[in-house]
């Protein structure tokens, strides 16, 4: 009876143990937990999978708005065929005389915060009548990516992008925006991104913005909003 008990612990303890071992073999996969979004403007992400963005309303390292835009002046490149830019949006800020959306052309005061949902407006200072456009991506800590980034529309990381071309069969094209887009804000998080402008395929100047929730600066006064985009 003794020799059958203990065969029968023996038993118990061996089927125990293999229960045991095979539970570790699971573990999880951070990279895989969360489901694929199949929506990369959801995501954010910049081409060359950078992991130094950070979403929403958090302040990347070293990120600091201005409305300056960062030429980028390479031998192959030639930076003059921007000499300015007046980018509008349709939402927040008034168009009065000396109003938030009414700056002169520059590229050290550009206007640099906008909304969800609101549509943004480009009006170049150049010579080149195509062959410009606007990329927007999630802001990236690492600037020198831009320098010999490759930028095609096929590339699926990026929120958005707008060509820029002379409005010639406007009435009034000197008068007329380049371009424009809007980010959805149920596809874009809030956040800062980089405005990279590219000429040819290159980039020639990256000015860093920052979009808000909707309806969040339209309540703001242009003195308010003057303050944000120098933080």
């Amino acid at each position: 009876m003794k020799k059958i008990l203990a065969i029968l612990l023996a038993a118990l303890l061996f089927v125990s143990l293999t229960a045991c071992s095979g539970g570790g073999t699971t573990t999880s996969n951070p990279t895989n937990s969360n489901p694929a979004s199949g929506n990369n403007q959801q995501t954010g992400s910049n081409p060359g999978g950078d992991t130094n963005s950070q979403p929403g309303g958090t302040d990347p390292q070293g990120a600091k708005l201005s409305g300056k835009m960062n030429i980028i002046n390479l031998d192959d490149r030639d930076p003059s065929v921007l000499r300015g830019v007046v980018i509008k949006g349709n939402c927040a800020g008034t168009g009065d005389a000396d109003g938030f959306n009414e700056r002169e052309s520059s590229l050290t005061d550009v206007r640099c915060i906008f909304e969800l949902n609101e549509w943004v407006y480009f009006y170049p200072d150049t010579d080149a009548t195509y062959g410009l456009k606007v990329w927007i991506l999630k802001h990236r800590d690492d600037q020198e990516y831009y320098n010999t980034a490759k930028f095609s529309d096929l590339d699926p990381n990026f929120a958005n992008y707008c060509d820029l071309h002379y409005p010639e069969d406007e009435e009034n094209p000197d008068e007329w925006y380049w371009g424009s887009f809007y980010l959805n804000k149920d596809e874009c998080e809030t956040g800062y991104y980089d405005f990279v402008f590219t000429y040819e395929g290159k980039a020639i100047a990256v000015l860093l913005t920052r979009f808000y929730s909707e309806n969040e600066l339209t309540v703001k006064s242009d003195a308010e909003l003057e303050a944000l985009m120098h933080e």
